[in-house]
C-alpha cells in the first residue's frame, strides 16, 4: 500500500479532476433520498432516477407506500434489479418509520441501520447528503478506485476500506471526497475500460502499470 501522505496526494488530484462532484440521485428530501439509495443497490443511479421521477410523484409519504399492494409497488420499480426484495424492504422501512420515528428519517447511523434494506453504506450516504454529517460511504466505485491506487489492500473488506479512507482524508472532507471518488470511478477509472492512457495518476497506479505491461506483452 502507498503511504497515507501519498494516498492523500492522489485524492487531491482526484478532487481537482471533479471539484463539483455531488450526489446524482434525484431527490427533494431525506425520505426520497433514503428510498433512492435503497433502490440503487446493484443498479446505476441513472436507472434509479428514471423510475423515481414517477415514483416520487405517486408516493409522497411512508403511508403511501404502505397503502398499496406489494404487487403494485413491485410493478412500479420492476425495471431495476432485485425489485421484489426492494419493494418488500421499502414497505418494511416505511412501517418502521411510522412505528418508531414519527414518519421521519432518523438522523443517527444506528437508527438508520435498523431500517429494512439500509446497511452501512446507505446510512452513510443519508447522513452525508441529507444531514451534512461527515461520512464516507464506500460503494463499488470507491472500493475499486481505492484498491487500484494501492490506498487499500485487495483483500480489505468494505469496512476496512472505509476506515482507511477516513484515516487518510481530513474529516471535513469526507462528504466531498466520497462523491469525488465515485465520479473518478464512474467516469474515469471505469471497471472494464479505465482511461489509463490519460490518467494523471498513471505513474503511481499499480493497476494502471499492470495493465500497461500486459499490453506490451500482447504487442
Amino acid at each position: 500500500m502507498v503511504s497515507n501522505t501519498k494516498a492523500l496526494n492522489m485524492i487531491d488530484v482526484i478532487a481537482n479532476m471533479f471539484p463539483n462532484a455531488e450526489c446524482e440521485l434525484v431527490h427533494d428530501n431525506p425520505f426520497e433520498l433514503t428510498i433512492a439509495v435503497l433502490l440503487s443497490a446493484q443498479t446505476t443511479d441513472n436507472a434509479v432516477n428514471k423510475i423515481t421521477k414517477p415514483l416520487f410523484e405517486k408516493y409522497k409519504r411512508p403511508e403511501d407506500y404502505i397503502a398499496v399492494d406489494i404487487a403494485e409497488l413491485e410493478n412500479d420499480i420492476r425495471t431495476i434489479g432485485l425489485y421484489r426484495n426492494k419493494a418488500k424492504n421499502i414497505k418494511k422501512l416505511c412501517q418502521s418509520l411510522l412505528d418508531k420515528f414519527n414518519g421521519q428519517i432518523p438522523q443517527t447511523h444506528d437508527d438508520l441501520e435498523s431500517l429494512a434494506g439500509v446497511g452501512r453504506k446507505t446510512a452513510n450516504v443519508v447522513m452525508s447528503v441529507a444531514f451534512d454529517e461527515p461520512s464516507l460511504a464506500v460503494d463499488t466505485h470507491v472500493e475499486r478506485v481505492s484498491k487500484r491506487l494501492g490506498i487499500c489492500r485487495w483483500k480489505d473488506n468494505v469496512r476496512q476500506v472505509e476506515d482507511k479512507l477516513c484515516k487518510v482524508v481530513p474529516r471535513d472532507r469526507w462528504n466531498k471526497t466520497h462523491h469525488q471518488l465515485i465520479f473518478f470511478g464512474r467516469y474515469h477509472c471505469l471497471s472494464r475500460s479505465p482511461k489509463c492512457d490519460i490518467c494523471p495518476l498513471f505513474e503511481d497506479c499499480r493497476e494502471g502499470q499492470k495493465r500497461y505491461k500486459a499490453t506490451l506483452k500482447e504487442a
